[in-house]
């Protein structure tokens, strides 16, 4: 198998070569995946880990850049994020739905991909399969006749875009989770419609989440069937996060590594000696270190693994009205962006349509900003002769001369990858005033890297490879000005009752005094600075008391849904306003253990704000 990549390599390399305007090359490359010698030693480890390419559509996958995810379902109507399965399909019912806005409004923003939650956990189907009645086929949503994944696919067709799906595999609803060779064939019937009956697929996106089913039990998923199901009917597409195209980056707050390694140790989830393999190497998605040369001297292997940066554009990942101000500001946005984009990642950026299907006014609204910003701020190059390809070993300094003075405050650096990710460690330097001054420093550059640093008045830059695999083949250096963003407030207050008059009474589970009898229409889950961790709560009860006595539990959903992968704030809305002077927060970790939740974890909502006695 090894033997074949080696072979594959030349037409691979052949056809990336035309995407990137490369030079002819001379050298032996390993497409995708590796195999060290026994006994190999770190130097030719080394020249090894940096002839591992990627495959024609690894490389066409990362020059998109930015690509995008629509939450939608039966839970946008039931305002969940996580739905449990016994949704009526009634409750679909988009009144203007309108695919073309949706690609129109991210193709507008810069966006090269869409990728559509065609089932989520809940199990609901935005597609009138065969295999369950739990779809868009049960809804009033245009008398069950309607089809959602047709109507994306029509206007990706018109606006040339890509089209992605999300299947996920743990699925609430379905009677035969659990059951594991029933589910597994279910699974690959509803995954063969999607690939099948929509034209070209370009990413299969798969999660790897995995609970209890309807019937209390847990699914042992095949994934190598899923596999080779996408490999016969849609060869092209790369197959994400559960898959060995692309490589979850280990967070949903939009945050890469600074180091970031597309030829990584780490072993893809969907085969099965990946547990063993990274568990052995004591490495995981979140990981810092995934290919230094301290790791590669334990590793057996290697894989061409890119990362992909996944974050909302709001807290949830599903619409919620009571979101709308609480849209990423546009600060926070360009940080994301060079922070994903500019790590050698690729931005997943979710955006969810709201009930009437369509993109909210306030989403569209800061998609434009976004893009006017980014085109601003890279319209203007300064470097005059940075896309001269320029081989370089450890040592080597290159000079790039900008064309008129001028202020800059944002360098752009990228790899050849069709040859190999080389670049170790690197150092940015500009002429001011006659004298160089360091502007920047760096690892992995890899498909692109962007520095960003205080603004300064440079004549020229110098490049420095401080160390390299073989010789880096650096094909873009660039300069800008980014125009300063101003801090803006991303989230609204959750919490809007005085803490003065508070009192924990009890910590286990958390009570609190609240000083007054207050009514409350809402309460906040908000873990500590954003950080997940095992103590966290999942599934919980809240209830409330008026003398801290007699209590009366709250009907809610009870589950966190989703909390430890994107621990934001998840405001619960009751059905209808509550009396309380003391609330309790009776919860349970992911493990069933007892959590520990905080007072500065919660917050109330009232009606209307507090009048303070």
């Amino acid at each position: 198998m090894k033997r074949m990549n080696r072979l594959m390599a030349a037409a691979c390399l052949l056809a990336a070569a035309s995407l990137q305007g490369c030079s002819q090359r001379s050298e032996e490359y390993y497409v995708k995946h590796l195999e060290f010698p026994e006994g190999a030693t770190m130097e030719q480890k080394v020249d090894m880990a940096a002839r591992l390419v990627p495959t024609p559509q690894q490389l066409e996958w990362q020059q998109m850049e930015l690509t995008a995810f629509l939450h939608f379902g039966i839970n946008t109507f039931t305002d969940r994020e996580w739905g449990d399965g016994t949704e009526d399909p009634a409750l679909f019912n988009p009144t203007e739905l309108d695919a073309e806005q949706w690609v129109r409004s991210l193709k507008e923003a810069g966006f090269k991909m869409v990728i559509l939650t065609a089932k989520h956990h809940d199990g609901f189907c935005l597609w009138p399969t065969k295999t369950t009645k739990h779809s868009v086929a049960s809804s009033k949503w245009k008398d069950g006749k309607g089809d959602v994944v047709k109507e994306l696919r029509d206007a990706c067709t018109k606006y040339d875009m890509r089209f992605g799906v999300y299947l996920s595999p743990w699925d609430r609803n379905a009677e035969c989770y659990g059951d594991s060779p029933r589910y597994n064939q279910f699974f690959i019937d509803q995954l063969t419609e999607l690939l099948t009956n929509y034209g070209e697929v370009h990413e299969v996106w798969f999660d790897g989440a995995n609970a209890e089913g309807p019937n209390g039990r847990k699914q042992i998923y095949d994934w190598d069937a899923f596999y080779k199901t996408i490999q016969k009917l849609q060869p092209k597409a790369v197959m994400a996060i559960m898959g060995d195209d692309v490589r979850w980056v280990g967070n949903e707050r939009g945050l890469g590594r600074e180091t970031e390694w597309s030829a990584t140790v780490l072993a893809p989830g969907i085969y099965t000696r990946s547990d063993s393999v990274n568990s052995a190497l004591g490495v995981g998605s979140t990981s810092a270190d995934l290919g230094s040369r301290e790791i590669l001297a334990k590793a057996n292997e290697l894989f061409w693994y890119p990362s992909e940066v996944d974050v909302s554009i709001r807290p949830g990942w599903f619409y919620h009205a009571d979101q709308d101000n609480q849209v990423k500001s546009l600060k926070h946005l360009t940080d994301i962006y060079f922070q994903s984009v500019g790590y050698n990642s690729v931005l997943l950026l979710n955006i969810p349509p709201d009930r009437r299907g369509l993109i909210h006014e306030a989403d569209v609204k800061r998609l434009k900003e976004f893009a006017d910003y980014r085109d601003r701020t890279f319209a203007n190059n300064l470097v005059a002769d940075g896309q001269v390809l320029w081989n370089a070993a450890g040592g080597e300094s290159r000079e790039y001369a900008l064309k008129e003075a001028a202020p800059v405050n944002v360098v752009l650096l990228q790899e050849d990858i069709a040859k190999g990710q080389r670049v170790e460690e690197f150092e940015v330097e500009a002429l001011v005033d006659g004298e160089w001054k360091s502007v920047g420093k760096g690892t992995t550059i890899g498909y692109k890297r962007l520095l960003r640093f205080p603004e300064v008045n440079a004549s020229s830059l110098r490049l420095t490879l401080r160390s390299t695999r073989l010789k880096a083949n650096i094909c873009n250096v660039a300069a800008y000005y980014a125009a300063p963003l101003a801090e803006t407030q991303d989230e609204a207050q959750w919490n809007n009752l005085p803490r003065d008059t508070w009192k924990v009474t009890a910590e286990q589970p958390l009570t609190i005094d609240l000083g007054k009898q207050v009514s409350l229409k809402a309460f906040t889950y908000a873990p500590l600075n954003g950080e997940a961790k095992p103590t966290m709560a999942y599934k919980y009860k809240f209830s409330v008391s008026t003398d801290g006595q007699q209590w009366t539990e709250v009907k809610t959903s009870g589950e966190f849904s989703n909390i430890m992968h994107n621990p934001v704030p998840q405001t619960v809305s009751f059905e209808s306003n509550v009396k309380a002077r003391f609330i309790k927060l009776d919860a349970q970790t992911t493990d069933g253990q007892a959590a520990k939740v905080s007072a500065d974890e919660i917050g109330v909502t009232t009606p209307a704000p507090a009048i303070k006695k």
